[in-house]
């Protein structure tokens, strides 16, 4: 563990949205350089999908600098809180997951973590642990701890209150479990999103009716998605899911704009903050070619998940499909079967899985986005014969040879 409390503080603070307070931390970080007793440091996540995107990372990015500077790191994986759904940003009740659901996710998330914390160093905890075992009395004492006016100070809660839109009495338990986890856990430090300020706010209050030095609150701001606008989010189509195709995550990266390359690299990069300061200063005098520091940014995410080799290959495929106007190696091969003698290409685009959608096919034809055999097609009535193979490429870097076969 680094002795220098100023350097602590300069790595922990990068990024960062909110820190509540840094004097606090500052003397907690005092406090374990004298005991030689690393902090506690907490993040928790809902499994309610079953993968990750990298705005998810962002938290584990700065957990990954605790853990660095010597810190205990813990992820909590929130199986029970998971059943109720966060409220935090939004308009009504969350439909609940099955326990079910909460189990399988959270297998995958424990998969899927350790590509960037280093596992024997990182505690997992699930918050059924207690939470369980929890009896009706105590959770009783744990409501007394909060008023109903107090909750509709959240935002959130105050929106849907003054709109007259419903807010399940369990949702109030929400904020109240994760503060509770924090008292369970004798948390030092917690980390969450912006969103999450008032859950955060309500664990060190709980701490200290528990006698316990209340946990200092340090919130990331939400990443952006592809877009550049709104938050990352797989529902709005803008995400870069860390286990999507090397391929997929080089080329997404790459088209990001010039200023939220920046912004990725605050966030998601592991350059020191030295080198993150070169890299910036050099960007804004054009020393550094936007072109180059994205492809290295991707090369460094596409080498997390998947490791160095692949990552190397999607930068040589991205450059031949880019520059070369070539084709990538290992095209995915699909089969398509049909009981007719052709196929309309928005219902074959859809089949192949290239489009989540008729509409959103028909959009990219429309538009030409999409192209058979290196011809851009624009015909939305246009069919394919069967019992031919068929090269498609949809959008900038998604290809497939699909092969339609009739089986009357």
């Amino acid at each position: 563990m680094t002795r220098d409390i100023s350097s602590q503080l300069s790595v922990i603070k990068r990024g960062i949205a909110e820190l509540i307070s840094e004097e606090e931390l500052s003397n907690k970080l005092k406090k374990s350089l004298k005991t030689g007793k690393p902090l506690r440091i907490k993040a928790g996540f809902d499994p309610t999908a079953p993968d990750l995107h990298l705005g998810h990372t962002v938290l584990i990015q700065k957990l990954k600098q605790f853990q660095e500077l010597g810190h205990h790191i813990i992820f909590l994986i929130g199986d029970f809180t998971g059943m109720i759904g966060d409220p935090a940003g939004k308009s009504e009740t969350r439909k609940p997951l099955t326990n079910e659901d909460v189990a399988k996710n959270a297998e995958t998330y424990r998969a899927q973590i350790f590509k960037i914390l280093d596992e024997k160093k990182t505690e997992i905890v699930f918050n059924s642990q207690w939470m369980n075992i929890l009896s009706v009395s105590d959770l009783i004492i744990l409501a007394s701890k909060y008023t109903v006016a107090r909750m509709l100070e959240r935002d959130d809660f105050k929106k849907r209150y003054t709109g007259n839109r419903p807010i399940a009495i369990h949702e109030f338990l929400y904020p109240l479990i994760q503060g509770y986890d924090s008292v369970i856990l004798n948390a030092d430090v917690e980390l969450g999103g912006t969103d999450q300020k008032f859950n955060l706010l309500v664990g060190r209050e709980l701490q200290r009716d528990f006698g316990q030095e209340p946990q200092v609150v340090m919130t990331m701001p939400l990443l952006e998605g592809l877009d550049g606008m709104q938050k990352m989010s797989k529902s709005l189509g803008n995400y870069v899911g860390i286990t999507e195709s090397p391929r997929e995550i080089f080329g997404k990266i790459m088209s990001i704009s010039d200023e939220l390359m920046v912004r990725y690299y605050e966030l998601l990069s592991s350059l020191s903050n030295t080198e993150f300061e070169s890299l910036k200063n050099g960007f804004k005098k054009g020393a550094v070619h936007p072109r180059e520091a994205k492809a290295n940014l991707a090369k460094e995410i596409v080498a997390r998940f998947h490791g160095n080799d692949s990552a190397i290959k999607a930068a040589s495929e991205f450059d031949k499909i880019f520059k070369s106007k070539g084709i990538p190696e290992n095209i995915e091969e699909k089969t398509i079967t049909i009981h007719t003698q052709d196929i309309g290409i928005i219902d074959l685009l859809k089949s192949a899985s290239l489009t989540p959608s008729t509409s959103e096919a028909r959009r990219l034809v429309q538009q030409g986005g999409v192209n058979i055999d290196g011809q851009r097609v624009f015909d939305i009535n246009l069919r394919l014969a069967a019992n031919r193979d068929y090269l498609l490429q949809v959008g900038k870097r998604r290809f497939a040879k699909v092969s339609i076969k009739n089986i009357l």
